[in-house]
């Protein structure tokens, strides 16, 4: 009796320790999994980030410095940068001073203080001329004078307006305006003038209209092609647009012109009148 006793007690301390192992072997696979993991996991994502934030960096910066270059002017000194070992060289007169090494230009820039421009870079050697400070700023100025001085490229803009012969003196004000508008924005406009209906108007009553809205622009516009008959007799039309820039000069020089004519008419009338009474 005694001996199953002790059997039995032996059997259940055997299955305790069983039990108590494979709970203590669940808790560190449940601890450590998750830290083996993570690392391993996290580790590849943190340096494909790095990596692409670094190439991105990158590309931005080289595209800011290409538009940095392309920003730049195109005249200008510069400095001891020849690459060319022999170039066509100009002195600060515009004197052609022929072929010379480009160690000896440096030495006369040195010696004259000057600086030096590329003049063309086509040409073998390349043109280059020794500037002053002020030179280079006097030339940079004519340059962008004579951009804007050059006629702008690309379709010109036309604007339409149409209406009746027999419009009313306000509303006629006010579409002049409008056309005056549009012909200070370099715009051409075409104006299409319909004959009233029940009223009999002659083509010269409708082609007065079209002078006197001509007649408020002196100056500054003119006809690019004059009234016309269009849809069949019903209407007429005409296209305005801006004077050029050597019409605009013409223009002024006829109207000082004239009035240095009446000027001295004028004062020849006070000398004949001056004349008779003495």
């Amino acid at each position: 009796m005694a001996a199953l006793f002790l059997k039995r007690l032996t059997l259940q301390t055997v299955k305790s320790e069983n039990s108590c192992v494979r709970c203590f072997g669940k808790h560190i696979v449940q601890k450590t999994a998750p830290a083996q993991s993570f690392p391993i996991a996290s580790a590849p994502r943190l340096s494909f980030l790095i990596h692409a934030e670094a190439f991105s960096t990158v590309e931005d910066t080289q595209n800011e410095g290409k538009k940095k270059k392309k920003s730049q002017t195109a005249f200008g000194n510069i400095g001891r940068k020849i690459s060319q070992r022999i170039v066509h060289l100009f002195d600060e007169k515009g004197n052609d001073m022929g072929n010379m090494h480009r160690a000896d230009v440096i030495r006369l820039m040195d010696e004259r203080d000057l600086r030096l421009v590329q003049r063309n870079a086509s040409t073998e050697p390349a043109e280059y001329q020794l500037m002053t400070g002020m030179q280079i700023l006097q030339e940079r100025q004519r340059l962008r004078e004579m951009k804007k001085a050059s006629p702008k490229t690309g379709p010109t803009l036309t604007k339409e307006l149409t209406f009746s012969s027999n419009i009313g003196q306000h509303d006629l004000d006010t579409k002049t305006k409008q056309i005056q508008q549009w012909i200070k924005k370099e715009r051409q406009v075409r104006i299409t003038i319909k004959k009233g209906k029940n009223v009999d108007v002659s083509e010269n009553k409708v082609e007065e209209i079209f002078h006197q809205i001509l007649q408020t622009m002196p100056g500054m516009a003119t006809f690019l092609s004059r009234p016309q008959a269009v849809q069949g007799g019903k209407a007429l039309m005409c296209v305005l647009r801006p004077v050029s820039k050597n019409e605009e000069k013409a223009y002024g020089e006829t109207q000082k012109t004239q009035k240095r004519d009446t000027l001295n008419q004028d004062q020849g009338n006070d000398k004949e009148s001056n004349v008779l009474h003495q």
